[in-house]
């Protein structure tokens, strides 16, 4: 009987601490958020994660099978990618990665937003592209993460 109220403890600091990652510099951040275009025949990716839910919680992230960092609250990444190419972004999630697949066109930025849902063990993460003045509406609060860093192998 001890054990339900230890175990419900637990689970609630779960849900509400928070996780954090190594972070860029400010310089870095407050220069991403410049939103300049790609190098010639690139496209720039924005992948960030701005929800509330699963605040202890860190997801790998990952375009074409490298790694590009492992997320937390109110952090984002920012890449480039081979322009006019199809690209997929897979995240960690509950059992499996979810994938999202895009045509990146060279020259455009490209804003992803990584949510996390309730899971039935713990939370599983999911992705969606955002149109590019919300995606640079929501990124005006984070901070830019250090890219490379992931928890486990892909």
């Amino acid at each position: 009987m001890k054990l339900v109220p230890v175990a419900a403890l637990l689970a609630a600091l779960l849900v509400s601490g928070c996780a954090s990652v190594d972070m860029a510099s400010s310089e870095a951040s407050s220069s991403a958020k410049q939103f300049d275009p790609p190098s010639p025949g690139h496209a720039g990716v924005y992948i960030y994660r701005n929800s509330f839910a699963g605040k202890g919680l860190k997801k790998d992230i990952w375009i074409d099978g490298e790694c590009i960092g492992e997320s937390a609250p109110d952090v984002f990444f920012h890449t480039e990618v081979e322009g006019d190419k199809h690209h997929a972004i897979d995240t960690e999630s509950e059992f499996s990665p979810n994938r999202l697949e895009l045509m990146f066109e060279a020259g455009k930025n490209y804003f992803i937003r990584q949510f996390i849902k309730i899971g039935l063990f713990v939370g599983g993460a999911g992705l969606e592209q955002v149109p590019d003045e919300q995606g640079k509406e929501d990124i005006a609060d984070l901070e830019l993460a250090k890219s490379g860093n992931c928890s486990g192998p892909r």
